[in-house]
């Protein structure tokens, strides 16, 4: 960052209208690299739709998926990964609802970038998760 650059605030990352802005996807890719994994195991026993954002996970690694599909998969997991969200991950059986329906509708609307390659590198994964 240079001395003139304004530091990225968390709402500037998840604002979906600047998903795609090169500083912002690089916040959001750094944020998903340092906290997917730790957060994924710590909860993947207890969330619904963790093979779906392993599947999205994978997808945004793979060459293949196209970088706006990328950018917007990152904000996704973002937020799924920042401990500051609409519905505190804290409060059981409602905290995780928000980044559900996070998670669900980037699929509704980036799925045919989502292969089944990445299905099936996410359900291994979640099988290591839960043996674990």
């Amino acid at each position: 960052m240079t001395a003139k650059a304004k530091p990225i605030q968390p709402e500037d990352a998840l604002d979906p209208s600047r998903a795609l802005v090169p500083s912002v996807q690089r916040v959001n890719e750094m944020r998903v690299q340092k906290g997917f994994w730790p957060k994924m195991r710590r909860t993947a026993s207890r969330i619904p739709f963790a093979g779906q954002a392993l599947s999205v996970w994978f997808a945004a690694r793979d060459p293949e998926t196209p970088t706006a599909a990328k950018g917007i998969m990152l904000g996704a997991l973002a937020y799924f990964v920042l401990p500051i969200d609409a519905i505190p991950d804290i409060f059981a059986g409602i905290g995780f609802t928000d980044d559900a329906a996070v998670i669900t509708a980037l699929i509704a609307t980036l799925g045919a970038n989502i292969k089944r390659r990445h299905k099936d590198q996410a359900a291994a994964a979640l099988e290591r998760l839960r043996q674990d």
